[in-house]
């Protein structure tokens, strides 16, 4: 199998249908070569129930017992049959999921690159104009990042080669925040990574709409830098949002 598509979730049973429907496609799968699995962190809602009639696998918790979302993608990907890896947040959706996957396969699949990510937008229909300022300074600044050599790719969309997923050891479970610069961080050290704005993945805008970007902004900055100068998140839990 060529690729699997790992999806952490917890309590997502508004967003999660929207983004099976786009994948749950017999031809697609067909023509990409492709499995679902769905790693739940122990939902309450109806996310299992959904997960059950879309994903191909589906990976359950106990729900007293709280596993945060780097947990979930190395669940996930300890179960895949793919030779690539691709996460995606329960809450995306794809402009175009054979536009997405054909890109993969032309330019990734054969080339030298260990990761790819691409830029992150807002759904269109919800998207006001601080979104597109927001997202603009940030898909630059991570690409910089990734250009520069230091390596970022955020959590909505990773696309990295499952031998080096394993050489790296994964995410680091002990991150509650900051776990997908890490990553990208430590994958960046033994060979390079493809930023791309030729595909984007949209992302529900909540998160923002409660916090602020400037609240975002401060927790990603200050997760960062206390995981790169101490190798720990400052944020114990990454608060949900739904």
């Amino acid at each position: 199998m060529k690729y699997s598509i790992i999806i952490p979730v917890l309590n997502e049973e508004k967003l999660l249908p929207g983004l099976l429907s786009q994948l749950n496609d017999p031809l697609l799968k067909k023509k990409y070569d492709y499995e679902i699995i769905v790693s739940d962190g122990g939902s309450t809602d109806k996310t299992i129930e959904i997960a059950l009639k879309s994903a191909d696998t589906l990976k359950m918790q106990d729900g007293s017992i709280k596993r945060n979302i780097a947990q979930g993608r190395n669940d996930g990907a300890k179960m895949a049959k793919g030779e690539i890896l691709i996460f995606l947040n329960g809450d995306i959706h794809l402009p175009s999921a054979d536009s997405f996957f054909r890109y993969i396969d032309t330019t990734f699949v054969n080339s030298k690159y260990l990761a790819l990510t691409c830029i992150v937008q807002v759904f269109p229909e919800e998207e006001i104009y601080s979104d597109r300022i927001f997202h603009w300074v940030y898909n630059t600044y991570f690409m910089l990042l990734n250009n520069s050599g230091v390596g970022m790719g955020r959590g909505e969309c990773q696309v990295i080669r499952k031998n080096i997923f394993q050489v790296v050891n994964g995410n680091n479970e002990d991150l509650a925040a900051g776990e997908d610069f890490d990553l990208f961080r430590r994958i960046r050290k033994h060979g390079d990574i493809l930023f791309t704005n030729k595909i984007a993945v949209y992302e529900s805008p909540r998160r923002y709409r409660k916090i602020g970007y400037w609240g975002v902004s401060w927790s990603w900055i200050k997760n960062s830098v206390s995981v790169i100068i101490r190798n720990q998140s400052i944020s114990k839990e990454w608060e949900q949002v739904r």
